[in-house]
């Protein structure tokens, strides 16, 4: 991934303050900026498929190794393959040599 890649998604002051808030704000700031949730923590995924239509695609990391490096390489390799998908509404969990795509709202496939 570029450098120049790297350095946005470096947490900036702004961004810092967001860990600061309850998990539902968060997901509700990234429906109204029509962002992407990255994150480590699992509760996100659960928020997502839980918000009744409302659509923000969340991006968990479920890796042993959390080295910046080796996040931004499969976070490089998710976006490569799964772009539309987040643009749409998805939860992707990463693991260590493989992705899971879940398209929002959960469920809507299965009709």
């Amino acid at each position: 991934m570029a450098a120049r890649a790297r350095a946005r998604l470096r947490p900036s002051p702004r961004l810092q303050r967001l860990q600061r808030l309850p998990n539902g704000e968060i997901f509700t700031k990234a429906i109204s900026e029509s962002r992407v949730i990255l994150t480590f923590d699992l509760d996100f995924g659960e928020i997502a498929a839980l918000a009744r239509g409302r659509k923000a695609s969340v991006v968990v990391f479920r890796l042993h190794n959390t080295r910046t490096a080796h996040v931004l390489e499969r976070l490089a390799s998710v976006l490569a393959d799964c772009l539309s998908v987040l643009e749409e509404g998805a939860v992707v969990v990463v693991e260590e040599n493989r992705h899971r795509v879940r398209s929002l709202p959960v469920g809507q496939d299965m009709k």
